[in-house]
């Protein structure tokens, strides 16, 4: 089992919580697992089968784009973090 965490934007459509378990073999299928217990956070996380432009996910502090995509192996235990993007300006 591997560990999600989740970001203050995102903790309502998982009960508020702040990390959440999954289980996966690589970056999708713990997106999968948990996108199948939290049906509303799929439009905020995947958009076109692909990560969505404005989120990021980490795994083990490595930006998963910079690896194997959602396609990246996550080991037992690992920990992915999940970070939409923030936009500011005047």
């Amino acid at each position: 089992m591997s560990r999600v965490r989740i970001p203050p934007q995102l903790r309502g459509d998982v009960g508020g919580a702040r990390e959440v378990p999954a289980e996966g073999g690589t970056v999708r299928e713990l997106l999968d697992d948990l996108m199948a217990r939290f049906p509303s956070l799929r439009t905020q996380l995947v958009e076109d089968d692909e990560i969505a432009p404005f989120v990021n996910v980490y795994l083990e502090g490595e930006d998963v784009r910079t690896l194997d995509g959602l396609d990246t192996p996550v080991e037992h235990g690992g920990t992915v973090i999940l970070l939409p993007a923030m936009a500011g300006g005047c």
